[in-house]
């Protein structure tokens, strides 16, 4: 099965930290998607985050999967768990976030 890449741009904070998964150890984000993903898959994702021009690219796991129709404020996506050498993107995920994680409102996934 080949990778395809999926491309997420987040337009400000609010959605990113709607989007970002905390409690993964290397952090993670959920990726709004209709195509159908496995857990444990693997793939790239092109990420453009809040005022930021560059795109990263993060490669990851597939380790949460909303599907098609699901209930609720969820929608159809995937949670992608960042791979160890993504660190880096956490720790610039996590200081656009600085001071809001421990108030997070109620996340695409959780």
């Amino acid at each position: 099965m080949t990778q395809k890449a999926l491309s997420l741009s987040v337009p400000d904070v609010p959605t990113l930290l709607a989007a970002y998964m905390p409690f993964l150890d290397r952090g993670g984000i959920f990726v709004p998607t209709h195509k159908p993903y496995a857990m444990g898959q693997k793939v790239v994702l092109l990420l453009t985050l809040p005022a930021d021009e560059e795109r990263l690219t993060v490669s990851g796991q597939v380790i949460w999967v909303s599907p098609e129709g699901v209930t609720g404020r969820r929608m159809p996506g995937i949670g992608v768990h960042f791979s160890q050498q993504d660190y880096s993107v956490r720790d610039r995920i996590e200081t656009l976030l600085a001071g809001q994680l421990d108030k997070a409102a109620p996340s695409y996934t959780l």
